[in-house]
């Protein structure tokens, strides 16, 4: 069906190569594009290495195009996936111009995170066919794909784009209002708040939260999402939980002191040795190892 389909994406980095790496797969024709001259010389380089560790052929970079030139890149596209770096700005201006090249019935992504897509899109003539389409990284070993209906988005547009990652082998899910964060985000991050004031609180070391959620239920969240769980303890056990819990989990409007302070001393994390953890090249390097061999692993599993 979608075999003879051609793919644009926007961006080499890691997220741009690792979806031109899921279509390629399937024997889809991609290009690639990116204005930086490096980010192209090195995107087959990039995915070479992410076949390789999958142990998989490297015939699939026969598929890929890379190409600096923007117009000739979209100019016969049936869908051109957007994902260039989280600014807003940015993104308005890529799409602005791709509207001069693309077809009228072209599919028009974004692989945005957590902007809303309609703000993307702002005052542009798009005629349905604009769909948010947020891959999670590494894109080609999570499953997910967000598909974000907007207020100018079809409901045709956005079953063709998840009929597209179906046949690439992707797990779409519609998520059908255009709210910032989308329903992925949202979650995770309405947990790293609540993480992080209990940090700032004295409540837990940040050593301590991280011990809590992967030895509790961290480990049944892969076969049981929070929905399910409140069906299987029951709705009525979550009732009187909630109104014991609710009133007291953080509900601040904007990030946490203790988060704020971190940023402005430069504690950034590992890219900084220190953020709520210390962190050398070795613990840095072993955190990644773990990451990518548990993804192998679940990936490898599920065949």
């Amino acid at each position: 069906m979608f075999s003879s389909s051609q793919i644009t994406v926007i961006g080499a980095g890691l997220m741009g190569c690792g979806i031109a790496q899921v279509f390629a797969n399937k024997a889809i024709q991609v290009t690639l594009y990116d204005p930086i001259e490096g980010a192209r010389n090195s995107a087959k380089q990039k995915i070479a290495a992410n076949l390789t560790a999958l142990s998989q052929s490297l015939s699939s970079l026969d598929y890929i195009h890379i190409s600096d030139n923007l117009e000739s890149a979209v100019v016969d596209a049936d869908f051109v996936i957007e994902a260039a770096p989280e600014k807003l700005p940015l993104k308005r201006e890529i799409f602005a111009e791709i509207l001069r090249y693309a077809a009228p019935d072209t599919i028009l992504a974004s692989n945005t995170s957590v902007i809303p897509i309609k703000d993307i899109f702002d005052g542009m003539e798009c005629n349905g066919r604009i769909v948010g389409c947020h891959w999670w990284n590494p894109p080609y070993l999570v499953p997910l794909v967000e598909v974000v209906q907007s207020e100018k988005t079809t409901i045709a547009t956005v079953e063709r784009m998840m009929s597209l990652l179906a046949f690439a082998g992707k797990k779409p899910v519609h998520i059908q209002k255009d709210v910032p964060g989308f329903v992925g985000n949202r979650m995770q991050h309405a947990l790293w708040r609540e993480a992080i004031a209990l940090i700032n609180d004295g409540v837990c070391t940040a050593e301590g939260i991280d011990e809590v959620v992967k030895n509790s239920f961290g480990l049944r969240m892969p076969v049981l999402g929070p929905i399910e769980n409140a069906d299987l303890v029951g709705l009525d056990l979550t009732l009187d939980i909630h109104n014991v819990i609710l009133a007291s989990i953080n509900r601040d409007k904007g990030p946490s002191d203790i988060l704020k302070e971190k940023v402005a001393k430069g504690e950034l994390g590992i890219k900084s040795g220190h953020g709520f953890k210390h962190w050398t090249e070795e613990s840095a390097q072993t955190l990644r190892e773990n990451l990518s061999k548990y993804l192998l692993n679940t990936v490898n599993s599920k065949g």
